[in-house]
Parts: structure tokens; C-alpha cells; sequence
């Protein structure tokens, strides 16, 4: 049976929690970005346990979060110059960097790849449970595979409850989307013989997340996106959490509906939101017909643009932070009203609206519709 805690000043939490950890059990608790399902990242055992409580294939890595910046020469085998400005600049908070491990660090945790990713997460919560407990934690998100990414409670306990020993209730989290992944590790260390590709080694962005492109580039100069991010490779061997499989799903069907990026064909034609919106209601029309029942997901400028009679809010704006902390509980409302199929509009892939569309092209399996 998991236990459940929603007072974070109860004076059982941490050390009931720590204890748990430290004899391989599984907790979930809240950070700044999602629900983590954490155990004991340098035990093999805690992270089997981890991907069997969530369904996750063995070979998607886990991140290791830790207290404080020093541990991440513990765990990795060396840190280059742009890792330690990353961390400088962004640590606690909501990025992940990639290093190559050292061999304390179990296979079991990193999916068999010679490298960590590492975090340092800003949620009291989450660095109280590490600090207290002496455990460095491997928590991916505290949700059945596939699903949507837990924001609070609620969904970890519908996901989770009998699956863990423990959830710690913190709430809403605030950001809700999960952290920008770094991948570092091709970054030769200091004492490398391989010089060569020193000069072309760059930082490369492997899931976007808060901290954008730009922000890491204002810090540590050019940086490069993955481009499984833009091209999915069905065979892909995942160098992060979220690169290879279809991820954050609702249950029912999900399109997104985008405008073309041709507009010479479209002068004196209809604004982007409104043809969107059209065709949107044209398709969630030929459903309800069929029978099915729709949802269609918008901001609250374009609702009153839509006719289905299931019509979720994201947010108030189209890139900024209200989507993305809605993001993931209007995919499970969607879920809590039997929406077969779901129409959403897209998002510019600017700033932080280039992290709400990456989740939203996972949650669609990539199912665009564009007009």
C-alpha cells in the first residue's frame, strides 16, 4: 500500500521518506517541472524497480538528481569548462546535463550508456528529500509510461497508488514541463589526446525545456539541437528521457492542427487562429457525427473560436508558462471526460514555445495536420 503525505512540515516526512530510499523503495515527490518517481540512483536494483513501477522500456536513461554542485564530480568522469557555467547559471532549476559517468554509477540507471545526466532540482521539497536522505535520486517522472507527465498529486496518485511506497503531496508544481536536457559529454576533458574535434565538440540540446537555446548560448556561445528532436528515428537508441518513444499520450487520438509556413498563397486570406479553428471545428464536426466524443485544446483568446462542447483552456498566451503548466492536466481532463479525439492548435517554436510543441508532437505521435 502506498503511503500518502500531504504536509510537507510533518515531521515523519523526510525521515519515513529518506528511510525508504535508503533501503531501495520508491518515493514520489514534487519539483519545480513534474512529479518525480525517485529510489536510490546507484543502486541497480532501485532503478529496475523504478521502470517496472512505470512500464518504462530499460534502455530510456534516468536522471540523477542531486543537492549540491560538488556531487556532480562524483558521478561524472570529468566536467568540462561549459558544464560548470551551465551549472553557475542554472543551477538549482530546471536543466539537465549529460556527462560521461563513472563507474559507480549503475548501467541499470543510465540505460547502458557511459553517461549520467544530472540535476539539481530548485523545489525545497526535492532538495530537502536528497540532502536528508544521503541518496542520490534517479526519478523520472512519476507516471505510467506514456502518459502524461504528472503536475500534481492527484495524477501521480491515479497513475501510481500501490505501484510505490510513498508519494509526498507539495501541490501544483510551477513550471510543468520536464527539465532542458544538455548533452555535454562529447566535450573532450582537459587531458584528452583528442584535440581534433575539441574546436567542433559543442553542447547539444537533446528534450528543450524553460531554459532555451538562447539562454544557454548567452551563457556558454553556440549550441546544437539533436536532430531526433526534429526528425524521430524510430531506431534510435534515446541519449535522454523522451527522445525515442511516443510520450505524455492521452488516451484518445491526438492531432495538432498548424498553420502552413507558406503564407505567399494566403494574402488577404483568413488569420492563422481563425483557419486553424476552422478546420479544427470541420473535423471535430465529422466526429461528433460519427458518434465520438471530441476535446479540443486553445488558449483563452482563441476559445470562443471553437464549437466542440468540450473546449479546454491551456493557458492565456500561446508560448508563455500558463500553457505549459496546464499542458499536461488538460491532457488528462481529456482523458476524465472519454475524449476519443483531440485537436490542438499548434505553437510557435520560438522561446519557450518550441518546448510546449515538442511535448505536444510526442503526445500526437507527430500527427499534424496543416493548413
Amino acid at each position: 500500500m502506498t503511503t500518502i503525505i500531504k504536509d510537507e512540515n510533518d515531521p515523519k516526512l523526510y525521515s519515513t521518506a529518506s528511510e525508504i530510499l535508503r533501503n531501495g523503495g520508491l518515493v514520489a515527490f514534487p519539483t519545480e517541472t513534474v512529479y518525480g518517481l525517485g529510489g536510490d540512483a546507484l543502486s541497480a536494483d532501485s532503478s529496475k524497480k523504478i521502470y517496472a513501477a512505470k512500464g518504462r522500456p530499460s534502455d530510456n536513461p534516468l536522471i540523477v538528481h542531486i543537492a549540491d554542485t560538488s556531487d556532480v564530480y562524483k558521478l561524472a568522469e570529468y566536467v568540462p569548462d561549459a558544464a560548470k557555467a551551465l551549472m553557475e547559471a542554472f543551477w538549482p532549476g530546471p536543466l539537465t546535463i549529460i556527462l560521461k559517468k563513472k563507474a559507480i554509477v549503475p548501467d541499470e540507471t543510465t540505460g547502458g550508456l557511459p553517461t549520467v545526466a544530472i540535476r539539481m532540482p530548485s523545489h525545497p521539497v526535492a532538495a530537502k528529500l536528497i540532502e536528508e536522505s544521503g541518496v542520490y535520486i534517479a526519478a523520472p517522472s512519476a507516471n505510467i509510461s506514456g502518459r502524461p507527465s504528472p503536475t500534481e498529486a492527484s495524477h501521480v496518485i491515479e497513475d501510481m497508488d500501490g505501484r510505490i511506497d510513498m508519494i509526498i503531496d507539495g501541490g501544483a508544481v510551477g513550471i510543468g514541463i520536464e527539465s532542458t536536457i544538455v548533452d555535454l559529454s562529447g566535450i573532450p576533458s582537459a587531458h584528452s589526446e583528442n584535440t581534433a574535434d575539441e574546436a567542433s565538440a559543442l553542447p547539444v540540446i537533446l528534450r528543450p525545456g524553460f531554459i532555451t537555446k538562447a539562454m544557454l548560448e548567452a551563457v556558454v556561445g553556440p549550441v546544437t539541437i539533436d536532430k531526433a528532436i526534429i526528425e524521430p528515428d524510430p531506431n534510435l537508441r534515446p541519449k535522454a528521457p523522451g527522445m525515442k518513444y511516443t510520450h505524455y499520450a492521452p488516451k484518445g487520438e491526438l492531432t495538432i492542427v498548424a498553420a502552413s509556413l507558406n503564407d505567399n498563397e494566403k494574402s488577404g486570406t483568413e488569420s492563422d487562429p481563425v483557419r486553424i479553428a476552422k478546420r479544427i471545428n470541420e473535423l471535430v464536426l465529422e466526429k461528433t457525427i460519427q458518434g465520438y466524443k471530441t476535446a479540443v485544446l486553445t488558449t483563452r483568446d482563441n476559445a470562443l473560436l471553437y464549437k466542440s462542447e468540450n473546449v479546454i483552456l491551456l493557458g492565456d498566451d500561446r508560448s508563455g508558462r500558463t500553457v505549459a503548466a496546464r499542458l499536461y492536466s488538460a491532457l488528462r481532463e481529456c482523458d476524465a471526460i472519454g475524449a476519443e479525439y483531440i485537436y490542438s492548435e499548434s505553437y510557435d517554436d520560438t522561446d519557450f514555445g518550441g518546448a510546449i510543441m515538442n511535448r505536444l508532437l510526442k503526445a500526437a505521435g507527430h500527427r499534424v495536420i496543416t493548413v
